[in-house]
């Protein structure tokens, strides 16, 4: 685990790094006044994203059992958690925001389960709207050699995710338990015994066919509401673009983020896919890195409250474990189900 850390501090830093080579190379004066262009419209972009995190934990919530579902003010609170780890540190949002599910009566399984089908639709229906960008991309007579390189990512990014869905169905349980069966140790059967706690709440949420197309609908949604992100900076910016072109750059760039995964918050990543993206509608590179920046200032103020939200939780579970051992009553965080 420790050493998992290093890389991930690494890669950081080479993103920074890779940002900052970046800014310079586009020229940083010219990115400067791009980003001043954008003015009184960043807090219209900080309100999009914050409402397109909002519609991804929504659609996070639907997976949850409706009997004693956690409230849907909760489930989005984590969501922008999960979104603030990931963009800002390096470490696994996702894997915070499942443990952080146990705060609040979720069992540790069904906690497991939602997010990594959470991670699934998610990452699915980004695959469909790169889809969409590469068909609105093609419609567009742009760059086939984009279009091409869009379509080569994107025919490999469906085995992986076959791969993924298959893993949580029954031959994944099968192979898993055979690995785990195969390995000694006193705590084997515990380890065993929540494997198969989790595959259960797997195949559980799985059943609800309705509630698992609800939540894919919802994520798409919001993945749609991100295009209204680059309108308005490129149109603060003096470069207004059509909704078709704003589609495709937003698409993309996701996609590029998407396999930049190992890279926290794909710094360096996101900067050289705009300058690509941004160069086939004629966007100059200043206004690409520009537009970047935008969206990553746009993390950082959505972040850094989501960062602060985890330390009072952890802070609030620390308190009230302190307190049963000293007999006082729990802490009540008043998040916990829609009958409550």
């Amino acid at each position: 685990m420790g050493a998992l850390k290093y890389v991930g501090v690494v890669a950081w830093c080479t993103g920074i790094a890779a940002c900052i080579g970046l800014s310079a190379w586009s020229g940083i004066d010219a990115v400067g006044n791009a980003v001043a262009c954008v003015g009184w419209g960043m807090p219209f972009v900080v309100l999009t994203r914050a409402a397109t995190v909002s519609v991804a934990g929504a659609g996070w919530w639907l997976l949850f059992p409706a009997s004693g579902r956690l409230r849907l003010r909760a489930v989005v609170l984590l969501r922008f958690v999960r979104e603030a780890v990931n963009a800002l540190l390096p470490l696994g949002g996702d894997i915070i925001g499942a443990r952080l599910l146990t705060f609040w009566t979720v069992g540790g399984p069904l906690a497991a389960a939602s997010t990594i089908i959470d991670v699934l639709i998610q990452a699915a229906t980004q695959f469909l709207f790169a889809a969409l960008g590469l068909v609105m991309l093609v419609a567009l007579g742009a760059d086939m050699t984009v279009a091409g390189i869009t379509a080569t990512g994107l025919g490999f990014a469906a085995p992986v995710l076959s791969g993924f869905y298959l893993a949580q169905r029954g031959s994944g349980h099968r192979i898993l338990h055979f690995v785990l069966g195969r390995l000694k140790g006193d705590g084997n059967w515990r380890v065993l015994g929540t494997v198969d706690a989790v595959y259960q709440c797997l195949s559980m949420i799985y059943a609800r066919r309705s509630t698992l197309v609800a939540s894919s609908l919802v994520h798409m949604v919001g993945w749609l509401i991100g295009v209204t992100e680059v309108l308005i900076v490129l149109g603060c910016m003096g470069h207004p673009v059509t909704i078709g072109e704003a589609l495709v750059i937003e698409s993309l760039v996701q996609a590029v983020r998407g396999a930049a995964f190992a890279i926290p918050g794909a710094l360096g990543a996101q900067e050289a896919g705009l300058i690509l993206l941004c160069g086939i509608f004629a966007i100059p590179p200043d206004q690409a890195v520009a537009l970047s920046l935008i969206k990553r200032a746009a993390d950082l103020v959505l972040g850094v409250p989501g960062l602060v939200a985890l330390q009072i939780l952890e802070g609030e579970r620390l308190t009230a474990s302190y307190s049963r051992r000293e007999g006082q009553p729990r802490i009540s965080l008043d998040l916990h189900s829609e009958g409550h």
